[in-house]
């Protein structure tokens, strides 16, 4: 069963002669433990797509549906808990708390639910993302790459449904690049956690599974990726 449906899923900005269209009517389906690069040049309906599969913003038509659950017919607050507990999300410029340290950034999911964070998993989760030796550093104490870490630990600390990581690597050296990429591997393998990425670097996209290719907010081409 797929854990991921988008079904029809359309928007546009603006009005009259300045109306964009951004998504033109997508559907596909990700099942549970897959993978996926969804690629797209700058202003191919990426990041578009991107927020609405987060429920960050609201299509014009059409549906995602996560885990079975439509998320666009619950209100603006059922909207909220769903994304907080269902899916995790790894931004390009980290979003962490500078004022909590980097556990406290990871547990935030459960600090917003009032709820007492799971001490065997947080530990797992930790020793995962491999800063043991850094749960007490605020992010301004970090570097780029062990900051992206907390980040996707934040985001997998829930057991979420997806992932969706946001040019994850778009801030990075090579490097950290590539120990970031490590990470979300093994979070999908470990875990068997379904991940999506969004990226523009094709380099990124073909260490993943399955590849998306996005093009003027239609779907361009949809293909596994031989390994």
């Amino acid at each position: 069963m797929a854990i991921l449906q988008v079904e029809k899923l359309k928007k546009t900005y603006g009005k009259g002669d300045a109306t964009v269209t951004a998504l033109g009517g997508v559907s596909f389906s990700v099942e549970r433990g897959e993978f996926v690069a969804i690629v797209g040049a700058s202003g191919s309906g990426k990041s578009t797509l991107m927020h609405l599969l987060g429920g960050v913003d609201h299509p014009d038509s059409g549906s995602v549906i996560v885990d079975g659950q439509d998320i666009y017919t619950k209100n603006e607050s059922e909207l909220a808990i769903f994304r907080r507990r269902n899916i995790g999300i790894v931004y390009q410029f980290y979003n962490l708390i500078p004022t909590l340290t980097a556990q406290e950034n990871i547990m935030l999911p459960y600090l917003l639910d009032n709820r007492k964070p799971n001490a065997s998993k947080l530990n797992e989760i930790i020793k995962t993302i491999g800063l043991e030796n850094r749960v007490k550093h605020l992010p301004s104490q970090l570097s780029g790459g062990q900051q992206q870490r907390v980040s996707i630990g934040r985001a997998l600390i829930n057991d979420p449904a997806i992932v969706l990581a946001d040019e994850p690597t778009g801030n990075l050296d090579s490097k950290a690049s590539r120990e970031v990429m490590d990470l979300l591997k093994l979070s999908n393998k470990l875990y068997n956690q379904t991940v999506l990425i969004i990226t523009h670097d094709e380099k990124i996209a073909l260490q993943t599974d399955r590849v998306i290719t996005i093009s003027d907010g239609q779907i361009l081409r949809d293909e596994g990726v031989g390994k």
